[in-house]
């Protein structure tokens, strides 16, 4: 392992130690590495006096000549000890020299600087512009790079030492669930509010799951308030190891079966201060992905990539901290194993990758209780981490279908009439939304009794023809209306439901009513009062769902109308990369009180709570599934809400990066995941609106959003070829119903993804980790889709493995490569994997309507002839269905030459549905007869070896066969 030394410009006495490579695993799986103490360099003179001695000597040179050459004579003696060797271009650096004790002066030596590869340097001074004399003060190196052919040079030119001072570990004892130490920094930092004793629980939770924390023993700090697994004894057969350096103290978590470092905190010093607190480990590989929000390609970028988390209202754009945070990733290992990294932890944070490969992280608060999962594939990487924070709530039936929405609706009858066109033009359409527009002034709770006088009738309407209704509601409630007159803030001041300021009045920002307070999710109040504000206005309008904007908690103030405090929570010692520069930008003041804490550790927490509150709510008044989507995030919310990603744009490059977005937040626990069709932001072009519609018929949420002043973008507003393209690709999110209702009770009960990346199907096929122009729903339905104007032929890749067109049964037989697909304006490309069964319907104008109709199954054979698939079904709306018991479940398979439907589970929602055909790719011999539950069945043949079954009227709710000779 690599070892560090340190160096801090204070006089202090520090140690610290190598870990060796040889250590091997107690009875524990935690291994504490033994070490050996040995002088390094003779002792010195503080930094500070030594600097000021050099100064003073260089101006008293004729009268003190002597003692400066004495001096610079001992300043470069020859160490007694091998130097270290620098830390090698590799996942876990070893070293080769044992621990040794080392009593510091001032600046390291440039010979020890200069052997640190610079892909290995980590960062000592990550803010503000660096000298040679401000580095060197920290008692760091300073090397200067040249800036690189590109320009891009993200290289620090100040960075640890490896004898930088660090903690050490005092004592470590056995625990019920593994180890616990006591961690001792003798050494200040030049971070105030340094945390000298640290207490480190090592908890061995699962085979698959190692869960360590690193608390302050004496003082109480901030934690997340969302609620994790509680294990009540150690794992029994882990499938990794864990090493403890002792002096300076650090962790090495190795996989079991393979010895492959997954985490290695001694790279780099450990610090714990009251708002500074950061540690770095060795990546496994450069493939990295996770770290939402931020728009950016799915595999993230680690040559010197600096990713912020603080939640923020700003249209997507790339190095910009977005609306949510989710401190977690997902690391690809060699041979195709993956595992994955958590930090529990809510604060402003920079979270740092390096070529080296390495990730920093930095966070200006709370704890570190961090979590890895051992996989060993991607998909239970995502799985483990779900059983952590929760798994994604089943949605309602309807919210898979087409969502209609826009800024910009003038009036009721206007949304309405947009409503009657899409059932004229018979385009698929589940629900109707509103923007801001619906809102009387813009207030919370209440409609434009001018302009949407009619609200009430649109939403009958709707209900009338098996369709939905969702409204906006932004956070931030009016404070400015005369008193009486809007029970929100009357009744919430009363109940004291709003965020405080530092000096405990109500804090007043401003958004789209202008002055407003912000609701305090943190209190249980709070949801009382929120529930009963919905509650009204529900038997006003009769809404379905709602739709959470401004989350963040968005401010058009930088914190409130009286500013900010002059403290450190405004300004703490570091301050993350955040947009704006300050925690309060475009937001609430940090030291705004909330009931669990400051706002300094719940900032991006809102959306979260708002959620839960909304989600709740929605339960008490429609006693169904809770539709909510929100707009800001954070691990958890999976549970309680989907997500849109924000104020896109109209632009093909924005098409391309939603991709990258709904394939992250399918690893982060948030399938219900999708960009605004055609884009909300500029113009949209038709052409581009066709691609997009194509695309977002496969985000797992669909919604057509535009902004405010552009021109009308529903289906209905363009060309006759347009819009029957985009008719037919709705269509055909229509009739693939059935397999994307089940690919999301996967997600809700296993924590599967439903849109997925392509890696994690074929995780040692390489080719596959960059793919983000491509994904999966499910395992099997292959989506390739045009992303770039101008196209009607592209490429695409095709792992190995036998592949059908869907539409035409057409093989391909790939070895694992790119292959160049005709796309015409009104098509999307879709291929079936080998060895599936897709369940369909046919299609109709909701869902409510369609998914009554007849299945068809599509089984796309293997070469040995076999394939799979399943089906889960209820009555689409209510309440826990999958955990009462009160669905259907079928699994279809073939295997020579037979298909059997076996029904698992039964339930009366089966009986109302049939199985009126099926269609067979790769049967490759025409059969001279078919058999339907033993009884000879009409079949069609055709030269590209499809075999189609139909006019079966086979109820679902009971097992059958088809077989062929």
């Amino acid at each position: 392992m690599v070892s560090y030394k340190c160096l801090n410009s204070e006089d202090v006495h520090f140690s610290s130690a190598e870990m060796s490579e040889e250590s091997s695993p107690v009875q524990e799986q935690v291994t504490l590495v033994e070490t050996e103490e040995a002088s390094l360099l003779p002792s010195r003179l503080p930094c500070s006096v030594t600097t000021g001695l050099l100064m003073i000597g260089c101006l008293l040179l004729l009268l003190c000549g002597g003692w400066l050459l004495g001096t610079m004579f001992w300043l470069h003696s020859p160490s007694n000890q091998v130097p270290y060797r620098p830390p090698p271009p590799a996942p876990a650096p070893t070293p080769d020299s044992p621990l040794q004790r080392n009593h510091c002066v001032s600046g390291p030596r440039h010979d020890a600087c200069s052997v640190i590869p610079e892909e290995w340097r980590f960062d000592c001074y990550p803010q503000g512009v660096v000298t040679r004399e401000s580095c060197e003060a920290r008692g760091c190196c300073f090397v200067p790079v040249s800036i690189h052919p590109s320009g891009k040079n993200g290289i620090p030119w100040c960075f640890y030492p490896r004898n930088f001072p660090s903690y050490s570990l005092k004592s470590l004892n056995g625990t019920s669930l593994g180890q616990k130490g006591s961690l001792v920094r003798e050494v200040k930092t030049y971070y105030p509010g340094d945390i000298l004793n640290l207490e480190v629980d090592i908890r061995l939770e699962t085979d698959t799951r190692l869960h360590v924390r690193i608390t302050d023993p004496m003082n109480a700090r901030f934690e997340v308030p969302i609620s994790v697994p509680s294990a009540t004894e150690k794992a029994k057969d882990p499938a990794y190891t864990v090493e403890v350096s002792e002096e300076p103290f650090g962790l090495i978590v190795k996989r079991s079966s393979t010895g492959a470092v997954l985490l290695n905190t001694t790279v780099a010093p450990l610090f714990y201060a009251d708002q500074f607190l950061q540690f770095s480990t060795s990546l496994s590989s450069q493939f990295i992905y996770g770290l939402g929000e931020h728009r950016s390609t799915f595999l993230h970028d680690i040559n010197w990539n600096t990713l912020t988390l603080w939640a923020r209202d700003v249209p997507p754009m790339e190095h910009t901290n977005l609306y949510g945070a989710h401190p977690f990733y997902m690391a690809m290992e060699e041979n195709g194993t993956a595992h994955g990294f958590f930090l529990l932890n809510s604060n402003a944070m920079d979270v740092v990758l390096q070529p080296s490969p390495a990730l920093t992280w930095r966070t200006v608060g709370g704890i570190l209780d961090f979590y890895v999962f051992l996989g060993p594939d991607p998909g239970s990487v995502v799985e483990q981490y779900m059983e952590v924070i929760g798994y994604p709530a089943m949605p309602i039936y309807w919210a898979l279908g087409y969502h209609l929405c826009r800024w910009g609706f003038n009036s009721s009858d206007s949304t309405w009439e947009v409503v009657k066109s899409m059932r004229n033009y018979g385009i698929p359409q589940d629900v109707q939304w509103n923007d801001i527009d619906y809102m009387d002034r813009f207030l919370d709770f209440t409609f434009d009794p001018t302009n949407f006088a009619t609200l009430p009738d649109v939403v009958k309407d709707l209900h009338a023809h098996y369709q939905r209704y969702v409204m906006i509601l932004d956070p931030g409630i009016s404070s400015t209306q005369p008193e009486g007159s809007y029970w929100p803030y009357d009744e919430g001041l009363k109940r004291g439901v709003f965020i405080k300021d530092a000096n405990g009045n109500t804090l007043i920002g401003k958004v789209w009513p202008g002055l407003t307070a912000y609701p305090d999710f943190s209190d249980n109040v709070t949801h009382e009062w929120w529930y009963e504000n919905l509650k009204n206005f529900y038997e006003k309008v009769p809404f379905d769902g709602l739709w959470i904007d401004m989350n963040e908690p968005s401010n058009f103030l930088d914190g409130s109308t009286v500013g900010c405090p002059d403290s450190s929570l405004e300004s703490p010692p570091y301050t993350p990369g955040v947009l704006g520069g300050t925690l309060r930008a475009k937001t609430l003041c940090a030291t705004a009180q909330q009931k669990q804490s400051l706002h300094y550790n719940m900032h991006s927490l809102y959306g979260l709570m708002e959620a839960k509150a909304s989600a709740s709510a929605l339960k008490r008044i429609l006693a169904k599934r809770p539709f909510v989507i929100s707009r800001s995030t954070f691990p958890s919310q999976g549970q309680f809400s989907g997500h849109w990603l924000g104020d896109n744009r109209s632009q093909w490059k924005d098409l391309y990066t939603s991709l990258a977005g709904v394939l992250t937040f399918n690893l982060l626990g948030i399938p219900l995941v999708g960009a605004d069709i055609c884009g909300f932001g500029e113009e949209t072009q038709e052409e581009l609106c066709v691609r997009w519609t194509q695309v977002g018929a496969f985000y797992p949420f669909a919604r057509n959003h535009n902004a405010l002043g552009m021109m009308p973008q529903d289906p209905t507003a363009f060309s006759l070829p347009a819009r029957t393209a985009m008719k037919q690709v709705l269509l055909l999110r229509y009739s693939l119903f059935p397999l994307l209702y089940t690919l999301f009770h996967h997600a809700h009960v296993h924590g599967h993804t439903v849109a997925r990346p392509l890696m994690f199907e074929f995780p040692k096929d390489v080719k596959t980790y960059g793919i983000d122009k491509q994904f999966l729903w499910g395992k099997s339905l292959l989506v390739t889709p045009v992303l770039d104007a101008g196209v009607i032929y592209l490429d695409g890749y095709f792992p190995k493995g036998v592949w059908y067109d869907y539409y035409t049964g057409d093989a391909i037989r790939s070895a694992g490569e790119v292959l160049n697909l005709h796309a015409p304006l009104d098509k999307i490309n879709l291929h079936l994997r080998e060895g599936s069964v897709t369940p369909t319907q046919t299609p109709n104008q909701t869902l409510w309507v369609s998914s009554g109709q007849p299945l068809h199954l599509v089984s796309a054979l293997s070469d040995d002839g076999s394939a799979c698939g399943d089906l889960f079904w209820d009555d689409g709306e209510s309440l826990a269905t999958y955990e009462t018991n009160q669905y259907a479940y079928i699994v279809f398979s073939v295997a020579q030459r037979v298909m059997t439907s076996q029904v698992l589970r039964n339930h009366v929602e089966a009986t109302y549905i049939t199985v009126d055909s099926v269609t067979f790719y790769g049967v490759k011999q025409e059969p001279s007869r078919v058999l339907v539950n033993s009884h000879d069945a009409v079949f069609t043949y055709r030269e590209n070896q499809v075999l189609t079954v139909e006019n079966l009227g086979l109820n679902l709710s009971q097992n059958f066969t088809i077989s062929w000779m």
